[in-house]
């Protein structure tokens, strides 16, 4: 994931350096050309069901612009399959905007974020769970019990040195969060494997969670981590333009400003557990 998958979803990766400048992007053929992921509910899919598709879908209609669609999957090479490449034999790019990226990400100019969130822990509804109303109380199970829990968690996230912390890594299930199948999807682990039992518990990244559980007839609830010393796992999430872009950036952060009350609605409508976002910082030229 990207630190956040996690992020998942973790976001978008590309190879080499920010190009050289290049012209501005401000909309002026009226097209918001948006670049996403054909399969990672619940940010975006082809269907346009994501909660990013909805907020591309309503930036669009704010602009009064025509919304199309670069798809590619969001591992290695998405910003350089989608941002940063043309359409054969033309000088325009295929897509000039991702609607997720972490904030500062380095591939991308980034706009303010418009989504904090942080990892959650999921875990059936079992009598022996009944009494879990954070992570940190999985530790108060009974040591026989403990010992025996399959623990589901992705490489490269926050869970990995909660697990470590707490001397529980060893009951890991590991999974990608970039794996090379285009159908895989990072909500696999809730919505197949611990609904069947395949692991007793799962550590995701909070969008995906909150979808999922939503969406398992109460099978599974989450439990947020809050703020601890040493471990982050609250992200915040960006847009991502081209460098250089600067016009263009300027203007899907304006509406990001203009817009967040609509923007949380949409979040919320997917169960997302959000948390406030940080006051912002002057904005550098990117």
């Amino acid at each position: 994931m990207l630190t956040v998958l996690a992020t998942q979803a973790a976001y978008a990766q590309g190879a080499g350096g920010p190009p050289p400048s290049l012209p501005n992007n401000d909309g002026a053929d009226g097209v918001l050309r948006v670049c996403a992921d054909p399969n990672n509910m619940p940010l975006s899919n082809q269907k346009g069901e994501g909660f990013e598709n909805k907020i591309a879908s309503q930036m669009a209609s704010d602009f009064g612009y025509k919304l199309e669609y670069t798809f590619y999957p969001q591992r290695m090479g998405f910003v350089r399959n989608t941002l940063r490449d043309k359409v054969p034999n033309t000088e325009q790019y295929k897509c000039d905007l991702i609607i997720g990226v972490p904030k500062g990400y380095e591939l991308t100019a980034t706009t303010r974020p418009y989504l904090h969130s942080t990892y959650a822990m999921v875990f059936p509804n079992r009598p022996e769970f009944a009494n879990i109303k954070t992570p940190a109380d999985l530790m108060n199970l009974p040591p026989e019990q403990l010992k025996k829990l399959k623990l589901g968690i992705f490489v490269k996230s926050p869970a990995v040195d909660w697990l470590l912390r707490n001397n529980l890594i060893e009951q890991a299930v590991s999974y990608q969060g970039q794996s090379g199948d285009p159908e895989a999807f990072p909500g696999e682990m809730i919505e197949h494997d611990l609904t069947q039992g395949n692991v007793d518990a799962a550590f995701v990244w909070g969008p995906i969670a909150g979808y999922f559980v939503n969406r398992s007839d109460n099978k599974v609830r989450l439990v947020p981590f809050p703020p601890q010393p040493g471990i982050r796992f609250d992200f915040e999430i960006s847009m991502g333009v081209r460098y250089g872009e600067k016009a263009w950036r300027d203007k899907v952060d304006n509406w990001i400003a203009s817009n967040q009350p609509k923007i949380d609605q949409i979040l919320t409508s997917y169960q997302v557990p959000l948390l406030p976002l940080q006051p912002m910082q002057p904005v550098q030229a990117q």
